[in-house]
């Protein structure tokens, strides 16, 4: 990144507009609404730009020098990485859990890290099983000890008929190769930022500060370290449980022995907080976790050779031992830790007086969902290739090469999940939508009080949209109620340790036929294969289809923002970059003795909030601040309420002088208010400069077609506004605010 634009700095004493665009992905020319653009400062993955001085209108309203910064290439990329992002999806959502904890005491935030930690640990274990699962269990256990499953198929055929041992010894690349694989992925993006470093003094003592500003390659490096030693304990113990069915000699104790220890000592390090978190890199925290990933690879290599070469006899039939056992006590081992981790967040979840029953859930609703979505994945990738070696075969049959019984009623469980949050989602619109057109209808004729009769159908259209946008308040209750089914889908995983099936069970205590939920379990197998081909079409769209990302990649951008604190295989946090790179350049350009006037669209407002925390004084003296489309209010204060609260909110405003508008409309589903919504005819409660802050744009302008158009004007709801009216006024409002004040001072 370099300091000094290509073009030269903005005059000194000028004003420099700074926008920040949204999820949308915008081109630079977009963002600054001219035709003609070039690069100043960053890379092509994140830069800002300026219009060029050659081409008449250059310049912004009030006469300000117009500047952006593109950011929308550091969460996405290629198409390859955006590939891998999807299937990383569990892990980026254990990982956000962690940022959703309350704003409790110490003793119970390390406790609620502590468990997200733990439970991220499971997703790694469950990926390694499952990886298992095909290549040891299915393919060298099961079909290449099987004549007939060998038959025609050539691919296969070369290891039949040798010993189980050199089967499974060789297949272990496999695994072996799958946690490589997650491994690299987890350590290349930290060098992508590594000359991007965060300022060594800390400007605010809020912890949304600490986004960009905590060096988090320490920490991650040490988690990326401990699961990868658990990955290797967990392919050595599938290893030694498979060959310590037939008995256990000397040497295989010492092995399960060592294997035991390596994965207690990563449970330990994960719940000893401060331990694992402590600042610095070189701290004997890192010799331990980096030592134990070395013993944990060298321990494999001996697990695997004893396999290979251990004279003891193995057992002829039936799924590889152990190997169904484990996956169900894993799945058990997963719900009780949710159960934990929900109980300590209730109980200390705190909040505000009146606040909502369900504040500050986040936590323990989205690592459920990510413990969900791994468990879907990782029965769906067994059941599939068991399908395909059982050459016609269905997904509930007891073939000799179906997979465990957990993973059947993990599919079950899906299904049934997924089919009630449905139900419950379609309920919810239907209850609540005369309650959300009758607030929508009041907004509407408050804003178009003299309507013509021929505008009617128009008013309709408005009414729906502003509806509809009022449904993402309802959105909370229904991720909660697919987290609790969700659970509740996953602790029936006990029951295949049992050897119970669910067609059997259910038709027993329920009463329905067995045969219909083989179906179910069957139709449940291919909606997760849709929802995985959905997240894949999403994945590449998301980052190539303006209209379409602005939906969908708002969550995967909410998402990445936050740093790996809990996964280290998560997606990399981008704001580890644009956070530090925005405050570079910031306080370049009022070195330069220019004003800042930083605008910041939608998920670009909040890039903007953490900034903010980052400036000293000396810096924020001279700069202005205009969200528009912000969810710092709706969405982050909801969702990470030790993260954004009122307090620093209002930090945020008097480090900026107040000098800070924002801009939301009724229309929008992400964006909203601040501090007051200022509706025409309800009453205002909120005093003092954070009373000024919001202005409501009227969306649309109006509601008849205007005599220079054939058609009314556009709803905007959560498009930008850098073109309107309103948007121009507010930058000459702060404009002329920063000289004010530099006059004055």
């Amino acid at each position: 990144m370099s300091d000094a634009p290509a073009s030269g700095p903005a005059t000194s004493g000028d004003v420099v507009e700074l926008r920040v665009h949204g999820v949308s992905g915008a081109g630079a020319d977009q963002v600054l609404d001219r035709p003609h653009v070039h690069q100043v400062a960053g890379d092509r993955n994140g830069g800002f730009f300026r219009p060029r001085d050659i081409y008449p209108g250059s310049g912004g309203a009030g006469g300000v020098t117009l500047e952006a910064y593109r950011w929308s290439d550091l969460p996405s990329g290629t198409a390859v990485r955006t590939l891998s992002l999807v299937f990383l999806l569990p892990f980026m959502l254990c990982n956000v859990a962690l940022w959703m904890k309350p704003a409790s005491s110490p003793a119970s935030k390390h406790g609620i890290v502590a468990l997200c930690r733990v439970l991220a640990l499971t997703l790694t274990m469950l990926y390694v099983l499952t990886i298992v699962g095909v290549a040891l269990d299915l393919i060298a256990w099961r079909c290449m000890g099987n004549p007939s499953c060998l038959d025609e198929r050539s691919w296969l055929s070369w290891l039949g008929g040798r010993s189980p041992g050199l089967r499974l010894g060789v297949l272990s690349l496999v695994p072996v190769a799958a946690i490589g694989i997650v491994w690299w992925l987890g350590a290349r993006p930290g060098r992508t930022f590594e000359a991007f470093r965060p300022p060594t003094e800390a400007n605010s003592e809020h912890r949304l500060s600490a986004v960009g500003q905590w060096d988090a390659a320490p920490l991650v490096g040490r988690l990326r370290s401990v699961h990868v030693a658990a990955a290797f304990a967990t392919l050595d113990g599938s290893l030694l449980a498979a060959r310590a069915s037939q008995g256990a000699s000397p040497t295989m104790v010492v092995l399960l022995v060592a294997t035991g220890a390596v994965l207690l000592t990563c449970l330990l390090l994960l719940t000893t907080v401060q331990t694992i978190d402590r600042p610095g890199r070189g701290t004997s925290v890192d010799a331990l976790t980096r030592g134990l990933r070395t013993l944990a690879c060298g321990l494999t290599i001996l697990v695997v050779v004893h396999t290979i070469g251990s004279p003891m006899p193995w057992p002829q039939d039936g799924m590889l031992p152990g190997y169904g056992a484990t996956v169900a006590w894993l799945f058990v081992s997963q719900t009780a830790l949710l159960v934990v981790l929900a109980a300590l967040v209730i109980w200390r979840r705190g909040g505000p007086p009146g606040a909502s029953p369900l504040r500050a859930l986040g936590a323990p609703v989205y690592v459920t969902a990510g413990a969900g979505l791994g468990v879907a994945f990782s029965a769906e990738l067994v059941y599939r290739v068991a399908d395909l070696l059982d050459r016609g075969g269905t997904t509930a049959d007891r073939l000799a090469t179906s997979p465990p019984l957990a993973f059947k009623w993990a599919i079950f469980g899906f299904f049934l999940a997924v089919l009630t949050a449905v139900l419950v989602a379609a309920l919810v619109t239907v209850l609540t939508r005369r309650r959300r057109q009758r607030a929508a209808a009041a907004i509407v004729a408050a804003d178009f009080p003299h309507a013509p009769p021929e505008a009617a159908e128009r008013l309709r259209q408005v009414e729906k949209t502003v509806a509809r946008a009022q449904f993402t308040e309802r959105l909370p209750p229904l991720t909660v109620v697919y987290a609790g089914l969700a659970a509740v889908g996953l602790a029936t995983s006990v029951l295949g340790l049992l050897q119970l099936y669910p067609g059997d069970v259910i038709q027993r205590y329920v009463g329905v036929p067995a045969d219909m939920v083989n179906f179910f379990i069957g139709m449940g197998s291919y909606a997760i294969a849709g929802v995985v081909l959905g997240l894949v079409i999403g994945g590449i769209f998301a980052y190539r289809t303006a209209g379409f990302r602005r939906y969908v990649g708002v969550l995967w951008d909410l998402g990445t923002f936050w740093p790996r604190a809990a996964h280290p295989f998560a997606p990399p946090c981008y704001a580890e970059r644009a956070v530090p790179e925005l405050s570079r350049r910031i306080t370049y350009l009022v070195e330069q003795g220019n004003g800042v006037l930083l605008s910041g669209h939608s998920h670009g407002s909040v890039l903007l909030a953490a900034t903010v925390l980052q400036l000293p004084p000396r810096v924020t003296d001279r700069i202005a601040l205009l969200t528009y489309g912000s969810p710092l209010q709706r969405l982050y204060a909801q969702l990470f309420p030790a993260f954004v609260d009122d307090e620093v909110l209002c930090e945020i405003g008097e480090r900026v002088g107040w000098r800070w508008l924002n801009l939301w409309r009724d229309t929008d589903p992400i964006g909203g208010w601040i501090f007051a919504a200022h509706r025409p005819g309800e009453p205002e409660t909120l005093t003092g400069p954070a009373a000024a802050v919001d202005r409501r744009l009227t969306d649309p302008a109006d509601v008849v077609v205007p005599p220079s158009d054939s058609v009314p004007p556009p709803i905007l709801g959560h498009w930008p506004c850098e073109s309107q009216g309103a948007f121009s006024a507010a930058v000459v409002d702060l404009a002329g605010r920063l000289g004010a004040d530099r006059r004055a001072g």
